[in-house]
């Protein structure tokens, strides 16, 4: 992995970022957009990031398949960040895990119909 040394940290470049999470460079520069990522320049203009954005970008990518905005999942950062939330951030966190819980419901609900379809099909030739 190619690292520059800037300050105290160690950044990565924007194509090790997107294999590190399996996502396009267009992904990363698109989460940068959103105001999810934050670039750091290095000399020559490309963007470096700090070793945590392969992570930060995988948790956008498990947000953005249960169905969060760019807008929601920024509202989340702080949380994520700080560790620590206030009776609103807490009130969002558990509205959308009962969202996400009711979306893996009625996946569950479409896999057992599909399996008893399965169990159907697989007694006839």
């Amino acid at each position: 992995m190619t690292v520059t040394e800037v300050g105290a940290g160690r950044l990565i470049r924007i194509g090790e970022v997107a294999r590190g999470a399996g996502v396009s460079v267009r992904a990363v520069r698109y989460y940068e957009q959103q105001g999810l990522l934050i670039a750091e320049r290095s000399p020559s203009g490309q963007r470096l990031y700090r070793q945590d954005a392969v992570t930060l970008v995988r948790f956008f990518q498990q947000m953005y398949a249960a169905g969060l905005t760019s807008r929601r999942i920024t509202e989340l950062l702080p949380c994520w960040d700080s560790g620590h939330t206030d009776a609103e951030q807490r009130a969002m966190l558990r509205a959308e895990r009962d969202r996400i819980q009711a979306k893996r419901d009625d996946l569950q609900a479409a896999l057992d119909r599909l399996d008893e379809v399965i169990a159907i099909t697989d007694t006839h030739p």
